[in-house]
Protein backbone atom coordinates (compact mmCIF):
# COMPACT_ATOMS: atom_id res chain seq x y z
CA UNK A 1 0.00 0.00 0.00
CA UNK A 2 1.33 3.32 -1.22
CA UNK A 3 1.17 6.38 0.69
CA UNK A 4 1.07 9.37 -1.29
CA UNK A 5 0.77 13.25 -0.89
CA UNK A 6 -0.56 15.95 -3.36
CA UNK A 7 1.88 18.78 -4.01
CA UNK A 8 5.16 16.17 -3.27
CA UNK A 9 7.25 16.60 -6.14
CA UNK A 10 8.48 12.62 -5.74
CA UNK A 11 4.87 11.75 -5.46
CA UNK A 12 4.08 13.71 -8.92
CA UNK A 13 4.37 10.84 -11.25
CA UNK A 14 2.37 8.10 -9.30
CA UNK A 15 -0.34 10.31 -8.84
CA UNK A 16 -0.34 10.99 -12.51
CA UNK A 17 -0.46 7.32 -13.22
CA UNK A 18 -3.23 6.57 -10.85
CA UNK A 19 -5.20 9.10 -12.91
CA UNK A 20 -4.31 7.56 -16.25
CA UNK A 21 -5.06 4.00 -15.61
CA UNK A 22 -3.49 2.88 -19.04
CA UNK A 23 -6.16 0.13 -20.61
CA UNK A 24 -5.24 -3.38 -20.26
CA UNK A 25 -7.29 -4.06 -23.68
CA UNK A 26 -4.85 -2.97 -26.14
CA UNK A 27 -2.77 -5.59 -24.58
CA UNK A 28 -4.91 -8.46 -25.30
CA UNK A 29 -6.50 -7.23 -28.35
CA UNK A 30 -4.26 -9.34 -30.56
CA UNK A 31 -5.85 -12.73 -28.24
CA UNK A 32 -9.56 -11.70 -28.64
CA UNK A 33 -9.86 -10.59 -32.11
CA UNK A 34 -8.94 -14.41 -33.63
CA UNK A 35 -11.64 -15.77 -30.98
CA UNK A 36 -14.40 -12.88 -32.20
CA UNK A 37 -13.79 -13.89 -36.05
CA UNK A 38 -13.57 -17.77 -35.24
CA UNK A 39 -17.39 -16.93 -33.86
CA UNK A 40 -18.80 -14.79 -37.13
CA UNK A 41 -17.45 -16.87 -39.29
CA UNK A 42 -17.99 -20.44 -38.18
CA UNK A 43 -21.07 -19.69 -35.44
CA UNK A 44 -21.84 -22.53 -33.10
CA UNK A 45 -19.14 -25.10 -34.24
CA UNK A 46 -16.61 -22.70 -33.18
CA UNK A 47 -18.94 -21.25 -29.61
CA UNK A 48 -18.75 -25.38 -28.90
CA UNK A 49 -14.84 -25.37 -29.65
CA UNK A 50 -14.04 -22.34 -27.41
CA UNK A 51 -16.04 -23.31 -24.68
CA UNK A 52 -14.45 -26.58 -24.33
CA UNK A 53 -10.93 -24.83 -24.53
CA UNK A 54 -11.77 -22.34 -22.13
CA UNK A 55 -14.15 -23.41 -19.69
CA UNK A 56 -13.33 -27.05 -19.84
CA UNK A 57 -16.63 -27.91 -20.83
CA UNK A 58 -18.39 -30.32 -23.89
CA UNK A 59 -21.54 -28.64 -25.39
CA UNK A 60 -23.28 -29.47 -28.71
CA UNK A 61 -25.99 -27.10 -30.15
CA UNK A 62 -28.83 -28.70 -28.64
CA UNK A 63 -27.19 -28.16 -25.15
CA UNK A 64 -26.14 -24.26 -26.01
CA UNK A 65 -29.23 -22.97 -24.52
CA UNK A 66 -30.53 -23.56 -21.33
CA UNK A 67 -33.99 -25.14 -21.11
CA UNK A 68 -36.82 -23.51 -19.63
CA UNK A 69 -37.38 -26.64 -17.29
CA UNK A 70 -33.67 -25.96 -16.02
CA UNK A 71 -34.66 -22.23 -15.39
CA UNK A 72 -37.68 -23.32 -13.65
CA UNK A 73 -36.08 -26.08 -11.52
CA UNK A 74 -33.24 -23.64 -10.22
CA UNK A 75 -35.98 -21.93 -8.14
CA UNK A 76 -35.87 -24.82 -5.84
CA UNK A 77 -32.10 -25.20 -5.22
CA UNK A 78 -31.42 -21.50 -4.17
CA UNK A 79 -31.39 -20.84 -0.11
CA UNK A 80 -34.78 -19.38 1.20
CA UNK A 81 -32.15 -16.43 1.94
CA UNK A 82 -31.16 -15.70 -1.24
CA UNK A 83 -34.35 -16.38 -2.81
CA UNK A 84 -35.78 -13.52 -0.63
CA UNK A 85 -32.69 -11.30 -1.53
CA UNK A 86 -33.73 -11.44 -5.23
CA UNK A 87 -37.05 -10.52 -4.85
CA UNK A 88 -36.23 -7.58 -2.56
CA UNK A 89 -33.62 -6.06 -5.13
CA UNK A 90 -35.27 -7.04 -7.99
CA UNK A 91 -38.20 -4.85 -6.15
CA UNK A 92 -35.86 -1.71 -5.40
CA UNK A 93 -34.14 -2.26 -8.41
CA UNK A 94 -37.20 -1.91 -10.61
CA UNK A 95 -38.97 0.90 -8.21
CA UNK A 96 -35.72 3.23 -8.75
CA UNK A 97 -35.60 3.12 -12.37
CA UNK A 98 -39.24 3.19 -12.95
CA UNK A 99 -38.82 7.16 -11.96
CA UNK A 100 -35.99 7.38 -15.41
CA UNK A 101 -38.17 6.38 -17.84
CA UNK A 102 -39.19 9.11 -20.57
CA UNK A 103 -42.28 9.61 -21.94
CA UNK A 104 -42.52 10.58 -26.03
CA UNK A 105 -43.68 14.67 -26.45
CA UNK A 106 -44.26 16.73 -28.98
CA UNK A 107 -44.32 21.25 -29.55
CA UNK A 108 -45.05 23.58 -32.03
CA UNK A 109 -42.27 25.46 -33.07
CA UNK A 110 -42.28 29.21 -33.98
CA UNK A 111 -41.86 28.29 -37.67
CA UNK A 112 -45.33 26.27 -37.28
CA UNK A 113 -43.51 22.99 -37.41
CA UNK A 114 -44.79 20.56 -35.03
CA UNK A 115 -41.20 19.02 -33.66
CA UNK A 116 -41.18 15.60 -31.02
CA UNK A 117 -39.09 12.93 -30.03
CA UNK A 118 -40.73 9.23 -30.11
CA UNK A 119 -38.92 7.09 -27.10
CA UNK A 120 -39.31 3.42 -28.42
CA UNK A 121 -37.62 -0.01 -26.83
CA UNK A 122 -34.80 -1.74 -28.17
CA UNK A 123 -36.33 -4.72 -29.25
CA UNK A 124 -33.62 -7.59 -28.28
CA UNK A 125 -30.91 -7.29 -26.36
CA UNK A 126 -27.87 -9.14 -24.89
CA UNK A 127 -26.77 -9.34 -21.28
CA UNK A 128 -23.38 -10.59 -20.66
CA UNK A 129 -23.48 -12.07 -16.41
CA UNK A 130 -20.03 -13.05 -15.44
CA UNK A 131 -19.52 -16.25 -13.89
CA UNK A 132 -16.06 -17.42 -13.80
CA UNK A 133 -14.52 -17.34 -10.72
CA UNK A 134 -18.48 -16.76 -8.81
CA UNK A 135 -21.53 -16.21 -10.29
CA UNK A 136 -22.48 -12.75 -10.30
CA UNK A 137 -26.37 -12.66 -9.76
CA UNK A 138 -26.32 -9.07 -8.49
CA UNK A 139 -25.27 -8.41 -12.18
CA UNK A 140 -28.23 -10.27 -13.55
CA UNK A 141 -30.55 -8.04 -11.73
CA UNK A 142 -28.95 -5.01 -12.16
CA UNK A 143 -28.73 -4.99 -16.25
CA UNK A 144 -31.79 -7.59 -16.96
CA UNK A 145 -34.28 -5.24 -14.67
CA UNK A 146 -33.89 -2.05 -15.82
CA UNK A 147 -34.21 -3.32 -19.62
CA UNK A 148 -37.84 -4.54 -18.65
CA UNK A 149 -38.53 -1.43 -17.68
CA UNK A 150 -38.06 0.23 -20.28
CA UNK A 151 -39.84 -2.42 -22.13
CA UNK A 152 -37.21 -4.46 -24.17
CA UNK A 153 -39.20 -6.82 -26.00
CA UNK A 154 -36.57 -9.75 -25.76
CA UNK A 155 -33.50 -10.72 -23.38
CA UNK A 156 -31.20 -13.06 -24.34
CA UNK A 157 -28.28 -13.83 -21.11
CA UNK A 158 -24.92 -15.52 -21.70
CA UNK A 159 -22.90 -16.87 -18.65
CA UNK A 160 -20.41 -19.27 -18.65
CA UNK A 161 -21.16 -22.79 -17.98
CA UNK A 162 -19.45 -24.75 -14.52
CA UNK A 163 -18.32 -28.51 -14.62
CA UNK A 164 -20.53 -30.59 -16.89
CA UNK A 165 -21.98 -27.76 -18.39
CA UNK A 166 -24.26 -26.30 -15.48
CA UNK A 167 -25.18 -23.29 -15.15
CA UNK A 168 -25.26 -21.29 -11.37
CA UNK A 169 -28.57 -22.25 -10.26
CA UNK A 170 -29.05 -18.71 -8.73
CA UNK A 171 -28.34 -16.68 -11.48
CA UNK A 172 -31.16 -19.24 -13.51
CA UNK A 173 -33.16 -18.68 -10.48
CA UNK A 174 -32.62 -14.96 -11.01
CA UNK A 175 -33.38 -15.29 -14.59
CA UNK A 176 -36.45 -16.84 -13.46
CA UNK A 177 -37.65 -14.34 -11.37
CA UNK A 178 -37.44 -11.44 -13.99
CA UNK A 179 -38.78 -13.42 -16.78
CA UNK A 180 -36.18 -13.41 -19.07
CA UNK A 181 -36.49 -14.94 -22.42
CA UNK A 182 -33.55 -16.86 -23.28
CA UNK A 183 -30.48 -18.00 -21.58
CA UNK A 184 -27.33 -19.47 -22.99
CA UNK A 185 -24.24 -21.40 -21.42
CA UNK A 186 -21.71 -19.43 -23.02
CA UNK A 187 -19.51 -16.93 -21.57
CA UNK A 188 -16.58 -14.36 -22.33
CA UNK A 189 -15.49 -13.28 -25.57
CA UNK A 190 -17.00 -15.94 -27.60
CA UNK A 191 -20.17 -15.59 -26.19
CA UNK A 192 -19.82 -11.69 -27.19
CA UNK A 193 -19.44 -12.11 -30.77
CA UNK A 194 -22.39 -14.89 -30.67
CA UNK A 195 -24.69 -12.35 -29.66
CA UNK A 196 -22.73 -9.33 -32.06
CA UNK A 197 -23.29 -11.59 -34.95
CA UNK A 198 -25.73 -14.37 -34.60
CA UNK A 199 -25.34 -18.37 -34.71
CA UNK A 200 -27.96 -20.89 -35.80
CA UNK A 201 -28.45 -21.49 -31.76
CA UNK A 202 -28.00 -17.59 -31.08
CA UNK A 203 -29.76 -14.59 -32.63
CA UNK A 204 -28.28 -11.44 -32.95
CA UNK A 205 -28.75 -8.71 -31.02
CA UNK A 206 -29.16 -4.82 -31.21
CA UNK A 207 -27.23 -3.96 -27.93
CA UNK A 208 -24.80 -5.87 -25.87
CA UNK A 209 -24.85 -4.89 -22.35
CA UNK A 210 -22.83 -5.80 -18.76
CA UNK A 211 -20.25 -5.96 -16.69
CA UNK A 212 -17.02 -8.78 -17.70
CA UNK A 213 -13.42 -9.74 -17.19
CA UNK A 214 -11.06 -7.79 -19.64
CA UNK A 215 -11.28 -10.35 -22.37
CA UNK A 216 -15.01 -10.08 -22.42
CA UNK A 217 -14.96 -6.17 -22.92
CA UNK A 218 -12.24 -6.69 -25.26
CA UNK A 219 -14.91 -8.37 -27.29
CA UNK A 220 -17.26 -5.49 -27.07
CA UNK A 221 -15.27 -2.94 -28.11
CA UNK A 222 -14.21 -5.08 -31.13
CA UNK A 223 -17.95 -6.00 -32.24
CA UNK A 224 -19.00 -1.98 -31.38
CA UNK A 225 -20.66 -0.61 -34.53
CA UNK A 226 -22.26 -4.43 -35.62
CA UNK A 227 -24.19 -3.73 -32.45
CA UNK A 228 -24.81 -0.79 -29.74
CA UNK A 229 -22.52 -0.99 -26.54
CA UNK A 230 -23.05 0.35 -22.84
CA UNK A 231 -20.26 1.76 -20.66
CA UNK A 232 -17.40 0.82 -20.70
CA UNK A 233 -16.68 -1.62 -17.78
CA UNK A 234 -13.72 -3.28 -16.49
CA UNK A 235 -12.18 -3.96 -13.10
CA UNK A 236 -14.06 -2.65 -9.89
CA UNK A 237 -12.81 0.85 -8.61
CA UNK A 238 -13.53 2.46 -5.26
CA UNK A 239 -11.90 6.00 -3.79
CA UNK A 240 -12.98 7.56 -1.17
CA UNK A 241 -13.06 11.16 0.36
CA UNK A 242 -12.53 10.98 3.81
CA UNK A 243 -11.66 13.93 6.51
CA UNK A 244 -10.17 13.04 10.09
CA UNK A 245 -13.31 12.08 11.71
CA UNK A 246 -14.08 9.10 9.35
CA UNK A 247 -13.56 5.33 11.18
CA UNK A 248 -10.46 4.20 9.78
CA UNK A 249 -11.81 0.37 10.31
CA UNK A 250 -14.90 1.60 8.15
CA UNK A 251 -12.76 3.11 5.43
CA UNK A 252 -10.55 0.10 5.76
CA UNK A 253 -13.41 -2.39 5.24
CA UNK A 254 -14.57 -0.49 2.08
CA UNK A 255 -11.10 -0.88 0.60
CA UNK A 256 -10.85 -4.32 0.99
CA UNK A 257 -14.59 -4.92 0.06
CA UNK A 258 -13.61 -3.70 -3.49
CA UNK A 259 -10.02 -4.94 -3.82
CA UNK A 260 -11.06 -8.57 -3.00
CA UNK A 261 -12.47 -9.24 -6.33
CA UNK A 262 -9.02 -10.35 -7.01
CA UNK A 263 -8.23 -9.73 -10.43
CA UNK A 264 -5.56 -7.98 -9.91
CA UNK A 265 -6.13 -4.44 -11.70
CA UNK A 266 -8.63 -3.28 -9.37
CA UNK A 267 -8.16 0.52 -8.05
CA UNK A 268 -9.19 1.29 -3.83
CA UNK A 269 -8.33 4.49 -2.74
CA UNK A 270 -8.14 6.83 0.11
CA UNK A 271 -8.00 10.55 -0.41
CA UNK A 272 -8.02 12.33 2.86
CA UNK A 273 -6.68 15.59 4.50
CA UNK A 274 -6.08 13.62 7.41
CA UNK A 275 -2.40 12.10 7.81
CA UNK A 276 -3.22 10.29 10.65
CA UNK A 277 -6.47 8.48 9.38
CA UNK A 278 -4.28 7.45 5.97
CA UNK A 279 -2.15 5.59 8.74
CA UNK A 280 -4.90 4.29 10.86
CA UNK A 281 -6.48 2.97 7.70
CA UNK A 282 -3.12 1.09 6.17
CA UNK A 283 -2.68 -0.62 9.40
CA UNK A 284 -6.60 -1.24 9.29
CA UNK A 285 -6.49 -2.90 6.07
CA UNK A 286 -3.67 -5.45 7.08
CA UNK A 287 -5.35 -6.32 9.80
CA UNK A 288 -8.69 -7.01 8.25
CA UNK A 289 -7.10 -9.14 5.68
CA UNK A 290 -5.37 -10.85 8.59
CA UNK A 291 -9.03 -11.81 9.77
CA UNK A 292 -10.84 -12.77 6.25
CA UNK A 293 -11.42 -15.71 5.01
CA UNK A 294 -9.88 -14.21 1.60
CA UNK A 295 -8.49 -16.88 -1.05
CA UNK A 296 -4.71 -16.87 -1.36
CA UNK A 297 -4.54 -15.59 -4.84
CA UNK A 298 -6.62 -12.58 -4.10
CA UNK A 299 -4.68 -11.89 -1.13
CA UNK A 300 -1.64 -11.10 -3.48
CA UNK A 301 -3.12 -9.42 -5.98
CA UNK A 302 -5.55 -7.37 -3.34
CA UNK A 303 -2.30 -4.74 -2.56
CA UNK A 304 -1.62 -3.90 -5.75
CA UNK A 305 -4.49 -0.88 -6.55
CA UNK A 306 -4.84 0.09 -2.64
CA UNK A 307 -3.58 3.50 -2.61
CA UNK A 308 -3.49 6.06 0.60
CA UNK A 309 -3.45 9.73 -1.09
CA UNK A 310 -3.01 12.83 1.60
CA UNK A 311 -4.10 15.95 0.17
CA UNK A 312 -3.35 19.55 1.84
CA UNK A 313 -7.45 20.48 1.56
CA UNK A 314 -10.56 19.16 1.13
CA UNK A 315 -10.66 21.44 -2.28
CA UNK A 316 -7.52 19.65 -3.62
CA UNK A 317 -8.50 16.39 -2.75
CA UNK A 318 -12.30 17.36 -4.24
CA UNK A 319 -9.97 17.91 -7.78
CA UNK A 320 -8.45 14.38 -7.16
CA UNK A 321 -11.34 13.21 -7.07
CA UNK A 322 -13.00 14.63 -10.32
CA UNK A 323 -9.44 14.19 -12.07
CA UNK A 324 -9.85 10.22 -10.75
CA UNK A 325 -13.52 10.02 -12.75
CA UNK A 326 -14.00 7.02 -10.42
CA UNK A 327 -16.25 4.07 -11.01
CA UNK A 328 -17.39 4.46 -6.92
CA UNK A 329 -16.70 7.43 -4.82
CA UNK A 330 -17.62 7.53 -1.26
CA UNK A 331 -17.93 10.51 0.81
CA UNK A 332 -17.39 9.68 4.88
CA UNK A 333 -16.82 13.45 5.86
CA UNK A 334 -18.33 16.32 7.68
CA UNK A 335 -20.60 17.47 5.09
CA UNK A 336 -21.13 15.02 3.44
CA UNK A 337 -24.16 15.81 1.14
CA UNK A 338 -22.69 19.53 0.78
CA UNK A 339 -19.41 18.21 -0.74
CA UNK A 340 -21.28 15.61 -2.93
CA UNK A 341 -22.07 18.47 -4.94
CA UNK A 342 -18.66 18.83 -5.87
CA UNK A 343 -18.02 15.86 -7.15
CA UNK A 344 -18.63 15.82 -10.87
CA UNK A 345 -17.35 13.03 -12.38
CA UNK A 346 -18.29 9.46 -10.80
CA UNK A 347 -20.10 6.44 -11.96
CA UNK A 348 -21.92 6.50 -8.45
CA UNK A 349 -21.44 8.92 -5.13
CA UNK A 350 -21.93 7.21 -1.77
CA UNK A 351 -23.20 9.93 0.99
CA UNK A 352 -22.61 9.43 4.35
CA UNK A 353 -20.64 6.32 6.77
CA UNK A 354 -23.76 4.51 6.46
CA UNK A 355 -24.09 4.42 2.51
CA UNK A 356 -20.92 1.66 1.44
CA UNK A 357 -20.24 0.07 -2.06
CA UNK A 358 -21.80 -3.01 -1.07
CA UNK A 359 -25.47 -1.54 -0.56
CA UNK A 360 -25.05 -0.25 -3.70
CA UNK A 361 -23.67 -3.55 -5.41
CA UNK A 362 -26.45 -6.00 -4.23
CA UNK A 363 -29.47 -3.77 -2.62
CA UNK A 364 -30.05 0.01 -2.81
CA UNK A 365 -31.41 0.42 -6.46
CA UNK A 366 -29.38 2.11 -9.04
CA UNK A 367 -27.25 -0.63 -11.58
CA UNK A 368 -24.11 -1.31 -10.54
CA UNK A 369 -22.76 -1.34 -13.97
CA UNK A 370 -20.93 1.65 -14.23
CA UNK A 371 -18.09 3.28 -16.03
CA UNK A 372 -14.25 2.23 -15.05
CA UNK A 373 -10.76 3.56 -15.59
CA UNK A 374 -11.83 7.12 -15.62
CA UNK A 375 -14.96 6.74 -18.20
CA UNK A 376 -16.73 8.24 -15.71
CA UNK A 377 -15.93 11.40 -16.66
CA UNK A 378 -17.99 11.05 -19.52
CA UNK A 379 -20.26 7.67 -19.34
CA UNK A 380 -22.94 7.00 -17.17
CA UNK A 381 -24.21 4.38 -15.15
CA UNK A 382 -26.54 1.45 -16.51
CA UNK A 383 -30.02 3.07 -17.14
CA UNK A 384 -32.94 2.57 -18.95
CA UNK A 385 -31.86 5.25 -21.27
CA UNK A 386 -29.53 2.55 -22.58
CA UNK A 387 -32.79 0.49 -23.44
CA UNK A 388 -34.48 2.86 -25.72
CA UNK A 389 -33.71 4.88 -28.52
CA UNK A 390 -35.17 8.16 -29.36
CA UNK A 391 -36.81 8.96 -32.99
CA UNK A 392 -37.64 12.86 -34.05
CA UNK A 393 -40.45 13.40 -35.76
CA UNK A 394 -40.64 16.51 -38.09
CA UNK A 395 -43.99 17.76 -39.14
CA UNK A 396 -44.41 20.98 -41.59
CA UNK A 397 -47.18 22.54 -43.33
CA UNK A 398 -46.87 24.29 -46.55
CA UNK A 399 -46.59 27.84 -44.44
CA UNK A 400 -43.85 26.16 -42.63
CA UNK A 401 -41.56 24.86 -45.40
CA UNK A 402 -42.51 28.80 -47.16
CA UNK A 403 -40.98 30.15 -43.79
CA UNK A 404 -38.35 27.91 -43.80
CA UNK A 405 -37.15 27.24 -47.60
CA UNK A 406 -34.98 30.73 -47.49
CA UNK A 407 -33.01 28.73 -44.50
CA UNK A 408 -32.57 25.37 -46.37
CA UNK A 409 -31.48 27.18 -50.13
CA UNK A 410 -28.66 29.20 -47.82
CA UNK A 411 -27.48 25.77 -46.16
CA UNK A 412 -28.08 23.98 -49.41
CA UNK A 413 -25.93 26.94 -51.55
CA UNK A 414 -22.70 26.94 -48.63
CA UNK A 415 -22.49 23.04 -48.89
CA UNK A 416 -22.71 23.12 -52.55
CA UNK A 417 -26.09 20.78 -52.60
CA UNK A 418 -28.14 21.86 -55.56
CA UNK A 419 -30.89 19.33 -55.23
CA UNK A 420 -31.29 19.70 -51.27
CA UNK A 421 -32.91 22.76 -52.07
CA UNK A 422 -34.88 21.77 -55.27
CA UNK A 423 -36.65 19.42 -52.81
CA UNK A 424 -37.94 22.29 -51.35
CA UNK A 425 -38.20 24.29 -54.49
CA UNK A 426 -40.60 21.67 -56.14
CA UNK A 427 -42.83 21.79 -53.21
CA UNK A 428 -43.72 25.29 -53.27
CA UNK A 429 -44.18 25.23 -57.08
CA UNK A 430 -47.23 27.20 -57.92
Amino acid sequence: MELLRIGAPKDRDRLERLVERPSHTRDIETWVRPIVDAVRRRGDVALIELTRKFDGVRLTPARIRVSQREIEAAVDKVPPKLLRALKTARRNIEAYHRHQRRASWTMKARSGAVLGDRIVPLRRVGVCVPGGVAPLVSSMLMTVVPARVAGVEQIAVVTPPKKAGAVSPAILAACHLCAVDEVYRVGGAHAVAALAYGTRTIPRVDKIVGPGGVFTTTAKKLVYGTVALDAPYGPSEVLVLADGSADPRWVAADIVSQAEHGTGHEFAILVTTSLRLARQVQAAVQTQLDELSIRPKVRNQISRGIALVVAPSMTKAVAFTNAFAGEHVEIIARGARRLSKSITNAGAIFIGPYSPVPVGDFAAGPSHCLPTAGGAAAFSGLSVDDFVKRISTIECSRDTLEKLAPVVEAFAEAEQLPAHAEAVRKRLER
